[in-house]
């Protein structure tokens, strides 16, 4: 393999992406390919496999999926299992036609049972039942997952798949319908504080824990293991530590200086009790995280203030 090979990173105007791109090039990784959806459909099979045939990456990251909160994955169950199974299948596809070297997966701690031991070891993903509200995005990733494994069984490749905790960070999805609970937050409180809202409504009952790394770690993780790590066996990447939902709502309050009162909707679901990963293999391949939460929920609400300037 070269030192500064071709690199594909697909998704790379979505936050997981984004922050790979930035990451890659702040490494030296100079010779970045890139596709807008317009530009290149990979629910089109035909369409991906020209490309990769075109233009021969590498090196491929795999951070194009089709993603949302509890309310999107509710709403819209099909569209989140075939579209997701169909991008990973067009991708993994043409990267072996065309000859790819390394390819890494991004699936999500959403793989594993409701009632997974805590914190969640990578042995135990198929070990029990998925939590419902996210099952079809679920099992999309797992048969990522084993997509991957088996082009290494079958055909010697070197694809890697890793499965992130919650994330956040700069070029985050702040609508309510489809984001994720702690850019919903953001959202929601600072639209309170804007309104002089005496009062913001969240999901819930606050109680269940989880755990979140900011966006730009993930991205140095991948990287690190992109360059140290061969293996079918998948890897957590997290934080090993997990707050309540509560606590974080407080956090992200203060943070945006909302001074009005919280109150919880039990009548909305909670999702999954706990999630904390196991992060034990990927600490003694040698990376930890470095932006801790609250520095993590600064910049990304920094992000926010800009992105409003600029809509």
């Amino acid at each position: 393999m070269t030192d500064n090979p071709r690199v594909y990173v697909a998704g790379h105007r979505g936050l997981v992406g984004s922050a790979m791109l930035r990451r890659l090039r702040e490494k030296g990784y100079d010779s970045c390919v890139t596709r807008t959806r317009s530009e290149l459909d990979l629910l089109d099979a035909a369409a991906t496999e020209a490309f990769f045939r075109s233009e021969r990456p590498e090196w491929v990251f795999l951070a194009a999926a089709k993603v949302g909160g509890i309310y999107a994955n509710n709403t819209w169950p099909a569209d989140f299992i075939r579209d997701n199974l169909t991008v990973q299948t067009n991708v993994v596809t043409s990267a072996h036609r065309a000859g790819v070297k390394k390819l890494l997966f991004l699936g999500s701690s959403c793989i594993y049972p409701k009632f997974a031991p805590q914190p969640i070891p990578e042995s135990a993903l198929l070990s029990g039942p998925l939590e419902p509200t996210n099952e079809p995005y679920a099992v999309a990733k797992i048969a990522g997952i084993v997509l991957c494994r088996s082009y290494n069984r079958q055909y010697g490749t070197n694809y890697i798949s890793v499965m992130p905790t919650n994330l956040y960070g700069p070029g985050d999805n702040y609508d309510l319908e489809t984001s994720h609970v702690l850019p919903a937050m953001i959202r929601k409180f600072d639209d309170a504080k804007r309104s002089g809202a005496r009062e913001v409504v969240l999901w819930g009952t606050g109680s269940p824990k989880r755990e979140f790394l900011y966006v730009d770690d993930l991205a140095d993780a991948c990287v690190f293991l992109m360059e140290t790590y061969d293996g079918s066996e998948i890897v957590n990447i997290g934080t090993g530590e997990d707050l309540e939902i509560r606590e974080l709502a407080e956090m992200v309050r203060d943070v945006v200086e909302y001074r009005g009162t919280t109150r919880w909707d039990a009548s909305k679901p909670d999702g999954t009790p706990r999630k904390l990963l196991d992060v034990s293999r990927l600490h003694a391949l040698g990376w930890r995280h470095s932006i801790g939460l609250r520095d993590g929920i600064e910049r990304t609400y920094a992000d926010y203030l800009r992105s409003r300037k600029l809509a």
